[in-house]
């Protein structure tokens, strides 16, 4: 599990006057911890970190350590909000977590396999991936970065679920316990479109029209 870790500030000018002014100094992002049996608390991150921090997929489906002007949080992250057109994040959200409570995340699903697929390598298939990420339950301790599934052994017409996942130990899957109808797919195998059907209806459908334009010269 990756490592990562935050310094914030308390951030005691609030209101919307003082996050565009946060944005014009544009040195911190506004940020705020919510969760568990404390009140929320508005803070502010250093901009450079926060924005090395998000490059990194792991960031999402992490545990992290917020170091508050010498206080440690542990979090996750529940919302960053962006600027509509600019590539600035103007706000990020959050959650406290308990280490003997578990938590739902979504994290990233990650295909492997791909270039030895029996469907597509061998049957002349097409492989689709019908899911970039799941959402689990877990301890916070438990949390992986993300989840693998092989299809190289998957042929043409096959569809690997969600309980075809290998999970690991203290890890579920949150749409399972739903029930079996909503174990849904994550890749499958089809038959790849030649556009046959369809060349034949045009070339039968540009014969019928000039049928009818040498009708009509008749």
């Amino acid at each position: 599990m990756s490592q990562f870790t935050l310094s914030a500030k308390v951030r005691h000018d609030l209101g919307k006057g003082a996050s565009r002014r946060l944005r014009r100094e544009n040195q911190k992002v506004a940020a705020i911890i919510y969760g568990g049996d404390k009140t929320p608390q508005p803070i502010t991150l250093d901009k450079p970190a926060f924005y090395k921090a998000i490059e990194d997929e792991a960031f999402f489906s992490s545990v992290i350590n917020i170091d508050l002007e010498g206080k440690s949080e542990q979090v996750i992250i529940r919302d960053i909000q962006r600027h509509p057109y600019k590539a600035l994040v103007t706000h990020a959200d959050f959650m406290r977590v308990d280490a003997t409570h578990e938590i739902t995340m979504n994290v990233p699903l990650h295909v492997n396999g791909e270039d030895a697929c029996k469907g597509v390598k061998e049957e002349g298939g097409v492989l689709h991936v019908l899911a970039n990420d799941v959402e689990i339950s877990c301890l916070p301790s438990k949390l992986p970065e993300y989840l693998e599934v092989d299809v190289a052994s998957l042929g043409l017409g096959e569809t690997l679920h969600l309980s075809d996942l290998p999970l690991p130990e203290g890890v579920s899957l949150v749409a399972l316990s739903h029930g079996e109808e909503h174990d849904f797919g994550v890749v499958s195998v089809t038959r790849a479109d030649t556009g046959t059907e369809g060349d034949e209806e045009d070339e039968e459908g540009g014969d019928d029209a000039a049928a009818e334009d040498g009708e009509k010269t008749e």
